[in-house]
């Protein structure tokens, strides 16, 4: 358990910092500079590259969600806000914080 809830925490992180890097800093970069401009060629680079490596970290962050979410007797609703928090920006650090304090909770050897 406490290897599955590490890999959970570090995916959430990165999960959540790329996420928030790219809808707050590459997406404007992309569509709020002039046309054809430096800016916004760079803010489409970005976005490639973070939206791509964001996709496969979540992909990641899935998994090991599941396979911490399947010992738990959290509520259906939680578990589903579990697995999607990865993709709305910022919600994934306050989700993370419960799941952390819940499985503390029920498995206190994982601390």
């Amino acid at each position: 358990m406490r290897q599955i809830f590490n890999a959970y925490r570090y995916l959430a992180l990165i999960v959540g910092v790329l996420l928030t890097v790219l809808v707050f800093v590459a997406m404007p970069l992309k569509y709020f500079p002039a046309d054809g401009s430096q800016l916004q060629t760079i803010g489409e680079q970005l976005v490639s590259i973070i939206g791509i490596t964001h996709g496969w970290f979540y992909m990641g962050y899935l998994v090991a969600a599941f396979l911490l979410i399947r010992r738990t007797t959290w509520s259906t609703g939680f578990k589903i806000l579990v697995l999607a928090a990865g993709l709305i920006p910022i919600l994934i650090f306050w989700v993370e914080s419960h799941v952390a304090g819940r499985v503390r909770e029920e498995f206190p050897e994982v601390t």
